[in-house]
C-alpha cells in the first residue's frame, strides 16, 4: 500500500499535462471583428495613431491663434562695465570727484507677466483650416484601412473555405478510388476482371492520395494566412463555420452602384479632403505677403529687492508688413500651388479608378454566376456518367478504362465547381469593396 502511494506521489510531481487549447470557431463576421479590434490587425492600430497625430498638429496650428502668456521672476546680483556701453568719464582732477568705470555690485529683482495675441494673420488662419481638414482626411484614411483589412480578411477567409472544400473533395476522391479498387479486385477474383484493371485502380488511388496531401498542406497555409490577416497567434486552432456556397443576390444596376461608390468609398473622401487641405495651404502661402497684426503686453514689479519694487507695464500693437524676404514667399507659393495641382490630379485619377473597379466588379459577378451554373451542370452530368460506368463495369459490359475516365472527369467537375464558387464569392467581395460596402457585406 505504501509503495502505491509513493508511486502516485511520484507521478503527481511530474511534468504537468499541457492544457488542450480550444478550437476557435470562426464565421466571416467574427473573423473581421477580431481583425478590427484594438489588438487585431496592426494596420488598424497604426491608422488610429495617425488620427492622434493629425489632431495634435491641429492643436499646434490652433495655438498660433490663441494668446501666449508667460511669467518670469528674476533676482540677480551684478556689476557693469560702463566703458562697454560707450561711457568714458574724464573729469579734471581739481573737481574732487570721479565716476568709476565698474558700477556695482547691485541687486535687481523683476517679477513679470508677458502676454501676446495674434489679432489678424491670414496665413495662420489658413494653416489652421488646413489642419482641421487633415484630421478629417486621417479619419477617412482610418475608415479606408478598416475597409482594406476587412477586404483582406474576407479574401483570406474565402481562400480558406476553398481549401476546406478542396480537402473535402480530395477525401471524397480517395474514398471513391478505394471503392473502385475494391470493385476491380472483386471482379478479378470472380474471373470477370483483369490484373491491369486492378493496377489501373491502384495508380488512380495513389494519385488521389497525393492530391490529398497537397490539399492538406494548402489548407494549413490558408489557415496561417488568415490568422496573420486577423492578427491572431499562429498556433491558434481555428474552425470555419461557413461553407463555400452560392447565394444569388440582386446587385442592382450599374448607375446606382457608381453613385454609391462615389459616396461610400472612404479613400475617395480622404483624397478630396487632402485636396481641400492643399488648397488651404496654397492660400496660406499666398497670405505670406499680407500684413499681420499682433498685440503684446507685459506687467510686473522691478526694484533692488522684493520689498519696495515698483510696478511697470508695457502694451502695444505690432503691424508686420513683409517687404522683401529673398523670394521665400514666392517659392512657397509656387510649391504649394504645384502640390494643390497634384492633389487635384490624384482626385481625378482615383475617381476614374473607382468607376473602373465598379464596372469590372459588375462584369465579374455576372460572369461568375454563369460560371457557377455551368459548373453545377457539369458536376451533375459527371456524377451520372460515373454511376453509369460503374453499373456497366459491374455488369461486365465495360472495362476499367471507362470507369477511370469517368472518375477523372468527376474530379475535374468537382474542382471546376470549387473554382466557380470561389470566383463568384471573390466577385461579390470585389463589388462590395468597389462600392465601399465591404463591412456591410461581411456583416450579412
Amino acid at each position: 500500500m505504501g509503495s502505491l502511494v509513493t508511486l502516485l506521489l511520484f507521478f503527481a510531481q511530474g511534468d504537468p499535462v499541457p492544457a488542450v487549447q480550444n478550437t476557435l470557431p470562426l464565421s466571416l463576421k467574427r473573423a473581421v471583428e477580431i481583425a478590427l479590434a484594438p489588438q487585431g490587425s496592426p494596420r488598424v492600430a497604426l491608422a488610429e495613431e495617425t488620427i492622434k497625430q493629425a489632431e495634435d498638429r491641429k492643436a499646434e496650428a490652433k495655438a498660433a491663434l490663441l494668446p501666449d502668456l508667460e511669467t518670469s521672476v528674476t533676482d540677480r546680483r551684478q556689476t557693469t562695465n560702463l566703458k562697454a556701453f560707450g561711457f568714458n568719464f574724464n573729469f579734471p582732477p581739481g573737481l574732487g570727484f570721479s565716476i568709476p568705470t565698474i558700477v556695482g555690485p547691485f541687486s535687481v529683482f523683476d517679477a513679470r507677466a508677458t502676454a501676446s495675441q495674434t489679432v489678424l494673420d491670414f496665413a495662420s488662419i489658413r494653416r489652421y483650416q488646413a489642419s482641421k481638414v487633415n484630421v478629417e482626411a486621417a479619419k477617412a484614411d482610418f475608415d479606408t484601412t478598416k475597409n482594406q483589412v476587412s477586404d483582406q480578411v474576407a479574401r483570406a477567409y474565402l481562400t480558406t473555405l476553398r481549401a476546406d472544400a478542396a480537402l473535402e473533395t480530395a477525401h471524397a476522391n480517395v474514398d471513391l478510388s478505394q471503392a473502385l479498387l475494391g470493385l476491380a479486385q472483386r471482379q478479378l477474383q470472380a474471373g470477370t476482371g483483369t490484373g491491369i484493371e486492378v493496377t489501373r485502380a491502384q495508380v488512380q488511388l495513389a494519385d488521389d492520395q497525393q492530391r490529398l496531401v497537397v490539399a492538406e498542406n494548402d489548407r494549413r497555409r490558408a489557415g496561417l494566412t488568415l490568422m496573420r490577416a486577423m492578427g491572431l497567434k499562429m498556433d491558434t486552432p481555428i474552425e470555419l463555420t461557413d461553407k463555400l456556397s452560392y447565394r444569388p443576390v440582386d446587385i442592382g444596376n450599374l448607375p446606382e452602384a457608381l453613385t454609391d461608390a462615389n459616396k461610400m468609398r472612404a479613400e475617395l473622401k480622404a483624397q478630396k479632403d487632402r485636396e481641400t487641405s492643399a488648397r488651404f495651404n496654397y492660400s496660406s502661402a499666398k497670405a505670406g505677403r499680407y500684413p499681420s497684426v499682433g498685440a503684446n503686453a507685459d506687467y510686473g514689479s522691478i526694484g533692488t529687492e522684493l520689498v519696495g519694487a515698483q510696478p511697470t507695464y508695457t502694451y502695444g500693437l505690432t503691424v508686420h508688413v513683409p517687404v522683401f524676404n529673398g523670394g521665400r514667399v514666392d517659392a512657397q507659393r509656387a510649391e504649394s500651388l504645384s502640390q494643390y495641382r497634384q492633389e487635384q490630379t490624384r482626385t481625378r485619377d482615383l475617381e476614374q479608378q473607382v468607376e473602373l473597379d465598379v464596372r469590372l466588379a459588375f462584369d465579374s459577378v455576372h460572369s461568375a454566376e454563369t460560371e457557377v451554373q455551368t459548373a453545377q451542370d457539369g458536376l451533375r452530368l459527371a456524377e451520372q456518367e460515373l454511376a453509369q460506368a460503374q453499373r456497366r463495369y459491374a455488369a461486365g459490359v465495360a472495362n476499367g478504362i471507362e470507369v477511370t475516365d469517368a472518375q477523372n472527369r468527376l474530379a475535374r467537375a468537382r474542382d471546376n465547381q470549387i473554382a466557380a464558387l470561389y470566383d463568384y464569392n471573390v466577385a461579390r467581395i470585389d463589388l462590395a469593396t468597389a462600392t465601399g460596402r465591404i463591412r456591410e457585406y461581411v456583416n450579412q
